[in-house]
């Protein structure tokens, strides 16, 4: 084969299948060993080692090529950059036009290599500032907002205070592309982050004047919509940075009701927080059931303390066993610190109800360690049954399940929502005990999702707060 047709055929490999592609072609061309060597992996499996040698031979020398010779076999190198080299070994008598093929590919692989390595920095940045972005969302879901300040001034833009939290939900592997138009909408003062949970959701905090104040009409999110049709978009009420984790439950359960509807977005639903309506009644409680966490501390350094074994209660009851996407843990880490949070505090949380009470409870105490009562120690507090028996959380109650009796609910709304939360929520035991199919069970669900403007089948869910409104009604009487 001519010289010429060889490095036309060198550049197009270079160009089309990268160092990869050149290199296996030139082993196959030459009838040999080709690949690229480091000079500082001498004494690693990173090629023969005649190779690696060389290489270093030839940093320590300055030189540019070499020829080494060694029993019946040819080392040919020809350095590139950054202390590496191209290296073909080969048996002898080896291809006549090996030294010179060689020449005439070093300069291509040598730019292709460099654009790889750009690639490589690229996407290891791209990934670090992806992991920081979600470090600043677990900060403020756990109430360490100077924090998340500081980090996300570094990355920017700055945090949104006030803000609406967005839940763009959009088809998988378009979150890059939807986060690009989010950006470009909010004229780059958004800050963006993708759900470390749910791999289609993008999380997206707004300064609360580029959204519209009106429910029904929110011009950001119809135009997300209008540019991706694609995409359904559930927006919180507007609220604080320190009130993070109410706004993404809100966006969350209006993305349960935005799936439904042709705009293809919606705006939290009216209604009162069962946090305001039990901070009166409840506070104490909440710091009195919580003090053996927050007293916990750990036997090693390596052992969670108090603050991690909340944030892993909140994570695992907002998004269960995918609490480890977001903490970055395995399941088996998990479910030892569950068991670590169970023995404290005197809960099981295979049960609904103290679920529902440990939901609570750390949603009263948003800045994690107890108060203490006028004599030092931890608040005195009543039981949850006392907390919920108050007035605020009865009117609280009645008005969040209202809806279910009310004159758009379908038919058996309430007594299917009283079965599916006496069975703890679960799905299969409900079904059997209101004597319908599974698939029945869920379509009933479903409706009621709509009928609640809250998600009940996908975490986080409603299931908590229905239980605890449940459970005020019946002390109601």
């Amino acid at each position: 084969m001519p010289r010429s047709d060889d490095i036309l055929k060198v550049h197009r490999l270079a160009h089309t299948g990268g160092s990869a592609a050149l290199l296996e072609w030139l082993a196959a061309r030459l009838g040999g060993w080709a690949g690229v060597v480091d000079a500082g992996e001498q004494g690693r499996e990173r090629g023969p080692e005649s190779a690696v040698r060389g290489a270093a031979e030839m940093s320590a020398r300055g030189v540019r090529s070499a020829v080494l010779h060694q029993g019946g076999s040819a080392t040919l190198l020809f350095a590139l950059d950054g202390g590496r080299a191209l290296a073909a070994v080969l048996e002898q008598p080896h291809h006549p036009g090996a030294a010179t093929l060689l020449a005439d590919a070093a300069v291509p692989l040598a730019l292709v290599l460099r654009a790889e390595d750009a690639a490589r920095r690229e996407e290891r940045a791209g990934l670090a500032e992806s992991r920081a972005r979600e470090a600043v969302l677990h900060l403020l879901m756990n109430g360490r907002l100077s924090t998340a300040h500081q980090i996300a001034g570094a990355l920017g833009p700055s945090l949104p205070e006030p803000m609406r939290m967005y839940v763009v939900e959009c088809r998988t592997g378009r979150r890059g592309e939807v986060a690009r138009l989010c950006g470009e909408l909010t004229g780059g003062r958004a800050w963006i982050v993708r759900c470390p949970v749910y791999v289609r959701h993008l999380i997206v905090l707004v300064p609360a004047d580029l959204a519209a104040a009106a429910a029904d009409h929110d011009p950001l999110a119809g135009a997300l919509v209008g540019v991706a049709p694609d995409c359904a978009v559930g927006v919180s009420g507007e609220l604080s940075l320190r009130e993070a984790p109410a706004a993404y439950t809100q966006a969350f359960h209006a993305l349960a009701v935005a799936r439904g509807r042709g705009e293809r977005h919606a705006r939290f639903g009216p209604g009162p927080e069962l946090a305001l309506a039990a901070h009166g009644a409840g506070t104490g409680w909440a710091e009195a059931l919580l003090a053996p966490l927050h007293a916990h501390e750990p036997r090693r350094p390596q052992d969670p303390g108090a603050q991690e074994l909340r944030a892993t209660a909140h994570a695992w009851l907002n998004f269960t066993s995918h609490a480890t996407r977001l903490l970055k843990i395995h399941r088996n880490t998990l479910a030892a610190r569950l068991r670590l949070v169970e023995a404290l505090l005197g809960l099981e949380l295979a049960s609904l109800a103290d679920q529902a009470a440990l939901s609570l409870a750390l949603r009263l105490t948003p800045g994690g360690a107890p108060g203490e009562g006028p004599g030092g120690g931890p608040a005195a507090a009543p039981d949850l049954d006392e907390v919920l028996r108050d007035p605020r959380l009865t009117a609280w109650a009645r008005n969040h399940l209202g809806p279910l009796t009310g004159p758009d609910a379908p038919p058996g709304a309430r007594e299917t929502v009283r079965v599916w939360l006496a069975h703890d929520a679960q799905l299969v035991p409900a079904a059997g005990a209101l004597g319908i199919s599974v698939p029945g069970a869920r379509k009933r669900l479903s409706r009621v999702e709509a009928l609640l403007e809250r998600s009940l089948l996908q975490s986080p869910s409603a299931r908590h707060d229905l239980w605890l409104a449940q459970r005020a009604v019946e002390l109601a009487g």
